[in-house]
């Protein structure tokens, strides 16, 4: 028996004993879809609760930036019930098409609009794990890392 022979009937027994669950797979694929080529990829640097104003009304929410080269992304995300706002900016502020990723929506997630001062607003986001792609009018985009919320 050789080495491949002996990994096939491992891989064969772990088939049959303990396979990869379906959603597991489907997630998997869709992580594959999700790539986005030549994006520069924005790192979360800070992630900071906000506290609601005393006599406020409304819930805490959190301040995170990301960072990449030559761009920072700064973001709040607000509670509303299941669903988050995200409002934020880009630095340098520039203009581009702001789409949200989440398992939960279309391929095409929810996108919005950044004006030329770098400002953005999407409403009713569902929680969970999201990643921002910021498409820019040179053509390049850059993409956040995978954050909860």
């Amino acid at each position: 028996m050789n080495d491949d022979e002996l990994m096939s009937g491992v891989r064969d027994a772990f088939e049959i004993l303990d396979p990869v669950p379906p959603h597991v797979l489907a997630a998997a694929r869709a992580s594959i879809a999700w790539r986005t080529a030549s994006a520069t990829l924005a790192e979360l640097e800070h992630d900071r609760p906000v506290r609601a104003a005393a006599g406020v009304r409304g819930a805490a929410g959190r301040t995170l930036t990301f960072t990449c080269p030559g761009s920072t992304v700064e973001i709040e995300i607000a509670e509303d019930g299941r669903h988050r706002e995200i409002t934020g900016r880009l630095v340098p502020p520039r203009a581009a098409v702001v789409e949200v990723r989440h398992r939960d929506l279309p391929p095409d997630g929810v996108t919005a609009h950044a004006e030329a001062a770098g400002l953005f607003c999407v409403p009713r986001v569902p929680e969970g794990l999201v990643s921002l792609v910021f498409r820019l009018e040179d053509g390049s985009s850059i993409v956040t890392s995978w954050i909860h919320l």
